[in-house]
């Protein structure tokens, strides 16, 4: 499991892991110099990719299926390009492919929630969740199952890695409707999951990288955000062991 933009081993919702583990294994990880991992993080999705197959390779896994959220979505999306034969299915949730429209620059809105020194609660759930009365409610709903742990908590991650993050996320960004082209390379089994008005990656972009990897099923859950999958934790997790075990 590949998280988002400067997110932690933390930030995963307890009742989404859960619901995948009563089925299989799951691991995630925080990649190099991401909360309590050594290292310098990439400043590029490649980099980031090749570093999450040394951590694969570490393990002696030969077969994985992968969920990307976010930025991490970006890298299941390289690694399925680099590595082909590795990965056999992909979930790529509130992601978008490499040079899709209006990913270069975030709104004003997105940077302010998104790139800040310091997140607070509220510019997470700005960022996150629908706005909706019930969207809120359940946005309060995960911090609460994340933070009920409050000793050995992973760090948040350090400002360099967030400085480095970005970079990649601007490069992947750039308009260039060639890149679109990379991802008939893909033909694992994929899903594609966003909510219905994501202002981060756009759901648009979940709609285009559903169109250019064949066979691919997209799923989009209303009332939610960027992160549906953290206010739909139970649900999501449940499609995801559904299309998993096919």
């Amino acid at each position: 499991m590949l998280q988002h933009f400067r997110g932690n081993l933390d930030y995963w919702d307890p009742l989404l892991l859960d619901t995948l583990a009563t089925h299989r294994e799951v691991v995630t990880v925080d990649l190099a110099g991401v909360g309590s991992s050594t290292g310098r993080t990439p400043d590029n999705v490649s980099d980031m990719a090749r570093n999450a197959l040394a951590f694969v390779d570490a393990l002696g896994l030969k077969e994985i299926d992968i969920v990307g959220f976010s930025l991490g979505g970006h890298i299941a999306q390289e690694i399925a390009l680099i590595r082909p034969r590795l990965p056999r299915r992909l979930v790529l949730a509130g992601t978008a492919p490499q040079g899709a429209s209006d990913l270069h620059r975030w709104s004003d809105d997105v940077y302010r929630w998104a790139a800040g020194d310091v997140t607070t609660p509220e510019d997470f759930i700005s960022l996150f969740f629908s706005g909706s009365a019930e969207g809120t409610r359940l946005a309060w709903e995960y911090l609460s199952r994340t933070h009920a742990r409050t000793e050995d908590r992973d760090p948040e991650s350090s400002l360099d890695c967030r400085d480095a993050q970005y970079q990649a996320l601007m490069t992947w960004g750039i308009p260039e409707s060639s890149k679109l082209e990379r991802l008939s390379a893909i033909t694992q089994p994929t899903l594609v999951a966003n909510g219905d008005n994501d202002t981060m990656m756009y759901t648009k972009n979940s709609v285009l990288l559903a169109e250019h990897i064949r066979g691919a099923q997209l799923r989009i859950y209303a009332d939610a955000g960027h992160g549906f999958l953290d206010q739909y934790p139970v649900e999501f997790g449940q499609h995801v062991v559904q299309f998993l075990g096919r």
